[in-house]
């Protein structure tokens, strides 16, 4: 098998089987792991998958740009942002992550609530100029650009002045094996800051994001306490999360 078809071979498994198992496939193949892992590698770099420990994942289409990424599930991502919205009690300081299903989120925020929004997103905080009872609480340092979000020292200071109730985390990836996972190491740090520093973790996974991997972790699945995701993903997909303890929102 020439190497060309031999990576279309991996990428077809990939998308029935959903990962790529590195041991088994060589087995099947009668290849060695090396030349495998080499496969993986170079599929890894052209953006085509993950690469994950002893094999590979879905990569996420979430890796995208913020213009690209506001056309994908548009139609879920307003129901998941009016599902968390609901969840945000009078009197509550709540962080809100970044990225284009959060906007969706304080668009929905009932004009009659009063709470606190901490955020390193200029975005949501520009949205939420308008609103008349919400007080906004900007946390600054690096632009990261394309998530639009602040990352760096500066903002990890910040996060650490606060408690807050809640914490509407956005990913680019979420996998039962590898966890809530993102595109760069700085923000992944920042999103793990703020889950340590709320006392409850809500996840908004639009259905792009489930069963996909990315670079970097940001922290275990045990830290996450809600997972908010469309009615029409296929329960075998949240089944895992569910056995884990992890309270799932359909929206």
């Amino acid at each position: 098998m020439l190497t060309l078809q031999r990576k279309q071979y991996l990428l077809e498994i990939l998308e029935r089987d959903g990962q790529i198992v590195a041991k088994t496939l060589s087995e099947q193949l009668g290849l060695s792991e090396d030349t495998i892992r080499r496969d993986l590698r170079q599929l890894a770099q052209e953006g085509l998958l993950q690469r994950v420990h002893g094999g590979a994942l879905p990569a996420s289409p979430a890796l995208a740009g913020f213009t690209e990424r506001q056309q994908i599930s548009a139609d879920a991502k307003p129901a998941i942002g009016r599902a968390a919205a609901a969840m945000i009690q009078p009197g509550q300081v709540v962080f809100i992550d970044g990225g284009t299903t959060a906007l969706q989120l304080v668009r929905q925020l009932a004009p009659t609530l009063r709470a606190t929004v901490a955020t390193h997103s200029p975005s949501i905080a520009v949205e939420l100029v308008s609103h008349p009872h919400i007080e906004v609480i900007m946390i600054g340092g690096h632009l990261f650009k394309h998530s639009i979000v602040a990352v760096g020292a500066a903002a990890l200071e910040a996060i650490g002045r606060i408690r807050a109730d809640l914490y509407f985390m956005g990913v680019c990836s979420l996998h039962p094996e590898a966890g809530i996972s993102t595109g760069d190491f700085e923000e992944a740090g920042v999103k793990r800051a703020l889950s340590d520093a709320a006392a409850r973790t809500v996840v908004l996974a639009s259905p792009e994001k489930l069963d996909t991997a990315s670079p970097f972790q940001i922290a275990p699945l045990s830290q996450v306490s809600d997972i908010v995701v469309n009615t029409g993903v296929a329960e075998a997909l949240i089944a895992p999360y569910r056995k884990m303890g992890i309270a799932i929102t359909l929206a």
